[in-house]
């Protein structure tokens, strides 16, 4: 009997490796494709044409909730982008959009601008660059001490802005952004003047720590290279002066009244 087990067990044993066998013989590997390949997240504008800012308006809908209607925000943690460059604006967008912009609030925008096509992010940023552009208030209190003792807080970020630092290698930004911060649409250098001086000090902040997801650094580099010589006094007073910055032409034109036409 114990034979008879032994021989029964041996046979079903044998049978198993000749099943496996035939598997290993009959089944068809899968084809080595190599490394999985992912779509790029690039945002490709080339194919797109001048933005219209009338379909970028109603585009632009849910951009109101955190940027105000005509771009113009009332919350410190989100920039006005009215008079921003359509080219700047599209930009950003894109970068939110495919993960390499990731700072302060970038992660609301999110869900907002990932389904948009790069011709949605011209049209609006076409429609925002129609909108006129509101400033706030600088802070003009007296500093008491340091090496700016006695100038006015706003004065230290004018100095800044408008003459840069020869000694420390601080060009003026005004170079870039203009006099009155419009910034250059060409090389797509933002416009500044009247943003929330919260909002430029952190990111200042965010170049002076030097770290980017960006893939193309140039103009990051640019600015790192500039805000790494700033101390934090000079970056809240860049940030309270730009807050302040505007076109005195505009004022000056709303507050000239019209003469009626004399009487021939």
């Amino acid at each position: 009997m114990r034979h008879a087990r032994v021989l029964a067990v041996s046979a079903v044993v044998v049978s198993l490796l000749a099943a496996v066998a035939v598997a290993q013989t009959s089944i068809t590997p899968l084809p080595d494709n190599g490394p999985i390949k992912t779509a790029s997240l690039e945002v490709d504008f080339s194919k797109t044409t001048w933005g219209d800012a009338k379909a970028g308006q109603t585009k632009a809908a849910a951009c109101a909730a955190c940027h105000s209607a005509d771009g113009n925000s009332t919350v410190e943690m989100y920039p006005s982008i009215a008079g921003q460059s359509e080219r700047y604006t599209a930009q950003q967008m894109a970068l939110i959009a495919n993960g390499q912009r990731t700072s302060g609030a970038s992660a609301a925008m999110v869900p907002f601008v990932q389904d948009l096509t790069p011709q949605d992010m011209r049209d609006i940023g076409a429609y925002f660059a129609t909108q006129k552009a509101s400033a706030g208030l600088a802070d003009d209190g007296l500093v008491g001490e340091g090496p700016y003792a006695g100038k006015k807080f706003y004065e230290i970020g004018q100095q800044l802005y408008r003459g840069g630092d020869a000694e420390r290698g601080i060009p003026a930004c005004m170079a870039c952004h203009g006099p009155t911060g419009a910034g250059n649409p060409g090389p797509a250098y933002p416009h500044i003047g009247g943003q929330h001086a919260a909002y430029v000090a952190r990111r200042l902040q965010e170049y002076q720590a030097g770290t980017t997801q960006e893939t193309d650094k140039a103009h990051f580099q640019i600015m790192a290279t500039i805000a790494k010589q700033l101390t934090e006094q000079e970056i809240q007073a860049l940030g309270s002066y730009l807050q302040g910055l505007h076109n005195r032409a505009d004022d000056v034109a709303s507050a000239t009244p019209v003469q009626p036409a004399k009487a021939p």
